[in-house]
């Protein structure tokens, strides 16, 4: 289970989640957005950055790195990375903050000492979802988070649990994305299990969220570009990029047409009759 994907597509649908595991959130935290960004010379790839508004110049940027497995050059590269990217748009922010989320403490990065000063800083924050508190006293948002930490068992029924209060304590379209975002977590967890199992096991119809949607999209296209790879050879980033704006429809109908396809010129006749 890829539990900093599932964080990060977590964070994507409601930035607002990091936020909520902060004790002194910013005053604009609902207008941050979620990204990942690349730092060249050497290069480095950020997975989580919380970018200020654009209209919020200078702002503060913040990083977040979700860690389930030790790592014990976790703070070297988490350092590394955030001062040369706030080196290289010094411009933009006038300060850092950096949030580690661990599932426990045993989790953590054995040898600190290098890092002491920073680790103790008021920019710096740690968090363990062991210690949060009982799931079913947690902000909705938060004890997703915790799901993500609980075995098999338990998690279904904190699952329901979570259901509930969502379509008790929210209005209809809040309600949705916790649903959302409560199925991404789900359909990772238990990954072998099939979909009706799934939509059996929490009582909803996972077809019908968005999430579950795009993760057929998703699996869609890497299918058909495995299949495309092996029958026409490597396919073009152009012909990539048409095929990742297809529509799940469009994607039935190329698995089916490339079982004709002999070169890479049928595969670009056929995106090219999808946009005429």
């Amino acid at each position: 289970m890829r539990r900093d994907s599932i964080f990060y597509q977590l964070f994507q649908q409601s930035p607002q989640l990091l936020f909520d595991l902060l004790e002194n959130p910013p005053a604009n935290a609902p207008s941050y957005r979620f990204d990942s960004v690349a730092v060249k010379e050497p290069k480095f790839e950020i997975d989580g950055v919380f970018l200020p508004p654009e209209s919020e110049t200078p702002g503060v940027v913040y990083f977040c790195e979700v860690q389930f497995q030790k790592d014990e050059q976790l703070y070297e590269r988490l350092f590394g990375e955030l001062f040369l990217y706030f080196y290289r748009n010094r411009n933009r922010f006038d300060d850092w903050q950096a949030v580690v989320i661990y599932p426990s403490r045993s989790v953590e990065q054995t040898q600190t000492h290098p890092y002491r000063a920073l680790l103790t800083s008021e920019q710096m924050h740690r968090v363990y979802l062991d210690e949060l508190g009982e799931i079913a006293q947690l902000p909705l948002g938060v004890a997703l988070m915790v799901l993500t930490t609980l075995q098999e068992e338990r998690a279904v029924v904190e699952a329901r649990n979570l259901l509930a209060r969502s379509q008790q304590e929210l209005p209809p379209q809040p309600s949705r994305a916790i649903i959302e975002m409560l199925t991404t977590i789900m359909v990772y967890k238990f990954a072998q299990l099939s979909r009706a199992e799934v939509e059996a096991m929490l009582g909803i119809r996972l077809q019908e969220t968005r999430v579950y949607q795009e993760a057929k999209e998703d699996e869609a296209k890497l299918l058909i570009l495995r299949q495309l790879t092996r029958r026409v050879g490597e396919v073009p980033e152009a012909a990539k990029e048409q095929i990742n704006s297809l529509s799940l429809t469009q994607l039935e109908a190329l698995a089916e047409a490339l079982l004709d396809f002999s070169n890479l010129s049928d595969l670009e006749i056929w995106l090219a009759e999808q946009n005429p």
